[in-house]
């Protein structure tokens, strides 16, 4: 077992329901060993200024395991190697911090760094890891498509906001007789269109893995119609598109583009093809951050609880740069590198997708 040791611990990236959860494990499990637990604030942004941070204790972290959002704070625009800045001239120059943050770990006396993320954020952790920073990554993703574990903490809350979205939507559609298109996030990865899709009984399911056909889609709704379903659900996972074609992306001010593109606008484009291939209205609707918000459900609060515990555990044992994956029914540490090798996308063999086929879903590919 490990002797004291001093950890922080940041929550970087998108928001997801669950951070709160983790943070809250990771104190009690630290300093139930005796540990002192430093909240670095603003993603990486408390790693480059030392005074962006807190120190962690059972009564910082008491009562927030319900809360959404972060009680850190974080950043998905922190990239310590390429950050954005002006020089004496007043240009614009991206220049590399992480020397500063080598050095700021060792002032702050840490002995190793619980990395709360996504693939970006554990990305940048991997490659802390690889300037001398102990590390140990905790996968935070709504989109659910970190790979090496079966399952994110976020990814359940953002499906059940998604699914009762599609079921108020049922009633609306029915009345007015409209095809409803539902934009869901997951960038190119399509597991909270199918999860919530199949629970939310919808029409038509698009998938970034499947790139569809929009007169197969409005073949089925048309189908669909002449038995009497004078209404139809369309989910659109937002990094699908259409087969030959290319994946949309809204136009931003030069300022504000990143470097990943920022996927949106299918359920729009797919809503104007089918009012205009079928003369029937249509509508899409964007449902955007509401999946990144609200209290996480008993099972995002659990797995994140587990996820942070299981960190502690691992730092105990003297595991550095890995991440916690779940592998029901254990927790296990993977190499950090495994984790952000690739993306976790769907299977399009898998026993959701064939589900849906079965239960008559179409994915606009046949």
């Amino acid at each position: 077992m490990a002797d004291q040791l001093r950890i922080g611990i940041n929550t970087g990236g998108g928001d997801a329901p669950g951070l709160n959860a983790v943070i809250h494990a990771v104190t009690m499990a630290a300093c139930r060993r005796g540990w002192d637990v430093i909240g670095i604030r603003g993603g990486y942004a408390g790693l480059i200024d030392p005074e962006k941070t807190v120190r962690l204790d059972p009564d910082r972290v008491r009562g927030i395991v319900a809360l959404g959002g972060t009680i850190l704070g974080t950043n998905n625009k922190g990239d310590p190697f390429h950050k954005t800045m002006k020089d004496a001239s007043g240009a614009q120059v991206q220049i590399d911090l992480t020397d500063q943050i080598v050095e700021n770990f060792k002032k702050l006396g840490l002995d190793c760094f619980v990395a709360v993320g996504g693939d970006g954020s554990l990305t940048l952790a991997h490659q802390l890891s690889q300037k001398g920073i102990p590390v140990v990554g905790v996968p935070k993703t709504i989109d659910n498509d970190l790979n090496g574990t079966e399952a994110t903490f976020g990814f359940d809350t953002a499906v059940a906001t998604a699914t009762e979205a599609l079921d108020k939507l049922h009633s609306t559609a029915e009345a007015h007789e409209r095809v409803m298109v539902v934009e869901v996030m997951g960038r190119n990865a399509g597991w909270i269109a199918l999860h919530s899709g199949i629970s939310g009984s919808a029409d038509v399911i698009l998938l970034p893995e499947l790139p569809f056909d929009i007169e197969k889609i409005c073949a089925h709704i048309m189908r669909n119609d002449r038995y009497g379903r004078r209404y139809a659900i369309v989910v659109a996972g937002e990094g699908a598109r259409p087969a030959g074609g290319a994946i949309l992306q809204r136009e931003l001010p030069e300022a504000e583009r990143k470097k990943d593109p920022l996927l949106g606008g299918v359920a729009e484009w797919v809503a104007r093809e089918i009012a205009a291939r079928t003369g029937k209205e249509a509508r899409s609707l964007v449902l955007g951050h509401l999946q990144r918000g609200g209290s996480p459900t008993t099972f995002d609060r659990l797995i994140a609880l587990r996820f942070g515990a299981a960190a502690v555990r691992f730092i105990a044992e003297g595991k550095r740069n890995v991440m916690v994956a779940s592998r029901p029914p254990s927790m296990v540490a993977i190499p950090l590198e495994e984790a952000v090798s690739r993306i976790k996308v769907v299977p399009i063999d898998s026993d959701q997708v064939l589900t849906a086929r079965d239960l008559g879903i179409c994915f606009g590919d046949g």
